[in-house]
């Protein structure tokens, strides 16, 4: 049986540290020590998300968080402008319909990122639009979009500006406070490097003034709960999942050692040999503005996308994600994120070679994997 590589773009591989955190016998939640705990854990989000603000954390999942954002910034028969260029960006709609909230979607192709001129225009056009949504690292397409611009555009409105950075967020260069981002929404499972099941929502002094002026929509994630609960501990106002906050904390350890520059960096040069051995392969990049924390990459005419990806795992244990809806089986997603490392993805590209041959493609053996590795050479820093 081949050793199991999971290299999805989440949930992801969670390091060691970690699990030994989440084997130890249950503790209870409302003692000086976990109250210990959620303030460094606070800390360390505050530093790897780049802001002073709150930091709240949910158990649940990044959708429950993206749920949070949502009810706890637009009332009912409110507006709200989504950013849709991806399955998860669409998300942001479906919560939004589902709460009476009026929609205007701006969808661009899959693959290509959203145009900061275009955000600008519908503001412009619609000015009852009370929240602008969009993301970060689109993990259904591979796509990093300007997230920078964008927040600078809603920050001259009184609009507010959520990102959903469920999978960017620790790995795709993000920083809240500088980018005008007022809701930030993450999952655990991402470049957080955790087992599934914390959600987390880090909130700006904008974002609160207008979350203070909205009707409660919500009971167990209405975040101004969380806020009180946060002044008074910190801690949460329901049972947190603190055997995953405690493996949170490791996982922030990791992170801040390294500092999130460096983190960024590392990121840039995975993507780079990712590409650089994709394109040795033959295989082509599907998004127009490429992500840092993973690629997304077009099957080429002739190869079952379904067969390929069964076989690399049965064979090589690399496990990789199918596209979704109307991508599936029309491209491949593989993650460089969390402690993926420069093996992790050499592997894979030797490991794609021998399946590719397998099934009897054309193949240059070693061309992919000896483009990443010149690739990372190239930008190895000491």
């Amino acid at each position: 049986m081949p050793k199991k590589r999971l290299l999805t773009p989440g949930p992801t591989q969670v390091p060691e540290a970690a699990l030994l955190s989440m084997a130890r016998q249950v503790t209870h939640h409302r003692t000086p020590e976990f109250t210990a705990l959620f303030a460094e854990v606070f800390e360390g989000l505050q530093e790897v998300f780049q802001t002073t603000g709150d930091v709240l954390i949910l158990a649940g999942s990044g959708t429950a968080a993206m749920e949070a954002a949502m009810v706890n910034t637009v009332p009912r028969g409110g507006t709200a402008l989504v950013l849709n260029a991806g399955v998860f960006a669409q998300r942001w709609a479906h919560i939004a319909k589902a709460f009476g909230i009026e929609v205007i979607e701006h969808a661009v192709p899959w693959g290509t990122a959203v145009d900061p001129a275009d955000v600008e225009r519908l503001l412009r056009a619609h000015p009852l639009i009370q929240v602008v949504f969009g993301t970060l690292m689109e993990s259904s397409t591979g796509v990093a979009h300007d997230v920078q611009a964008i927040g600078q555009i809603v920050n001259q409105t009184p609009a507010l500006f959520v990102v959903d950075a469920i999978s960017g967020a620790g790995v795709q260069e993000c920083r809240m406070d500088a980018w005008h981002i007022d809701l930030l929404v993450v999952g655990g499972q991402k470049a957080l490097m955790l087992p599934p099941g914390l959600g987390i929502v880090a909130v700006s002094d904008k974002a609160w003034t207008a979350m203070d002026r909205v009707k409660a929509q919500a009971f167990y994630l209405d975040l101004k709960l969380h806020r009180a609960k946060l002044r008074e501990g910190p801690t949460t106002p329901w049972t947190p999942a603190h055997t995953l906050i405690g493996a949170l904390a490791e996982t922030l350890k990791i992170i801040r050692a390294a500092g999130m520059e460096a983190v960024w960096r590392q990121a840039r040069r995975l993507a780079a040999a990712t590409h650089a051995g994709a394109a040795a392969l033959g295989w082509e990049l599907f998004a127009a503005r490429p992500a840092d924390g993973m690629t997304a990459l077009r099957v080429p005419q002739g190869i079952d996308a379904d067969t390929f990806l069964k076989l690399l795992e049965a064979r090589y244990g690399v496990k990789l994600a199918s596209g979704q809806k109307e991508l599936k089986g029309k491209i491949v997603r593989l993650a460089h994120l969390g402690i993926i490392d420069e093996l992790d993805i050499l592997g894979t590209l030797a490991a794609m070679e021998l399946t590719l041959a397998e099934m009897g493609q054309p193949v240059r053996f070693g061309a992919a994997a000896g483009a990443a590795a010149a690739s990372l050479f190239a930008t190895h820093v000491e």
